[in-house]
């Protein structure tokens, strides 16, 4: 069967949500974009091992604005050099369903049309992100668009609660780094608290654990992968709304092997 990749767009994290088409190596979802030694996009997907890929992110959007993105040293905005991923997108989705689609002069990503939108909001305004949601709803028809959030593991989130509480949501990967009162060091029963809390209290279709795939990839909350798979995959699998593993980011990924090593466990 073929391997199916989703592909969204990170805003502010909005960003670009790639889906593969067909069967999939693991429950992984990557970030691409923020780094230009990852590889391409398509060779990211091609990997066969994420389920989803978002590319990350969308900067500028929203009050009239033209969308500004940003995607590192993969390419240069201003002068329209993103388009050039529109044809990796289409590959990437060469057997899906494609969403966010629309008529605009202002495509930073060309003619490729996205797989859904996701809610990573670090700063800014903490209001009106449920009717940014609810409007990318309305907008995308009968045509099924994918909305994921990646908040903090503190809970409730700081900015964008607002989103969360809607019970719109396909994907929460939620982010067990940057955040020792919830991030994993050894203590089983404070994981399992957090993990429950979440996975109780906001209505989404499935919970992603969010992990850095090297110890450099953040400042704190690297659990190497032995770790991961005989301490807190078997916590995160008592809730029926387990989905599988977020990582940040395709570069790291590339320099560990750290999806290689848990694909089969996920």
């Amino acid at each position: 069967m073929a391997h199916q990749t989703l592909i969204p767009l990170s805003l502010l994290c909005l960003f670009l949500l790639a889906l593969p088409n067909g069967s999939h190596a693991s429950n992984i979802t990557v970030y691409w974009g923020q780094n230009g030694n990852e590889g391409s996009l398509s060779e990211t997907c091609a990997s066969n091992l994420y389920k989803i890929v978002n590319v990350a992110f969308l900067t500028q959007f929203g009050n009239g604005r033209d969308l500004v993105i940003n995607l590192a040293g993969h390419c240069d905005p201003t002068n329209n050099g993103c388009a050039r991923f529109s044809s990796e997108i289409t590959y990437c989705q060469s057997l899906g369903v494609k969403f966010l689609g629309g008529q605009s002069s202002n495509r930073p990503l060309g003619n490729a049309v996205l797989d859904g939108v996701d809610f990573d909001i670090e700063g800014g305004t903490t209001l009106y992100w449920d009717v940014v949601a609810r409007e990318l709803l309305n907008l995308s028809g009968e045509n099924k668009l994918y909305l994921s959030a990646a908040p903090q593991c503190p809970y409730p989130d700081v900015w964008m609660d607002s989103v969360l509480q809607t019970g719109l949501l396909d994907y929460v990967w939620i982010q067990f780094y940057n955040n020792p009162p919830c991030q994993y060091s050894g203590d089983v029963e404070n994981l399992r608290s957090y993990w429950q809390t979440w996975t109780t209290r906001i209505k989404a279709t499935y919970f992603f654990f969010g992990l850095p795939a090297s110890p450099e990839a953040a400042g704190s909350g690297y659990v190497n992968s032995t770790t991961l798979i005989n301490e807190i995959l078997p916590i995160l699998k008592e809730s029926p709304k387990y989905g599988g593993i977020m990582l940040w980011s395709r570069y790291y990924d590339l320099l560990t092997g750290y999806s290689e090593a848990i694909k089969s466990y996920v």
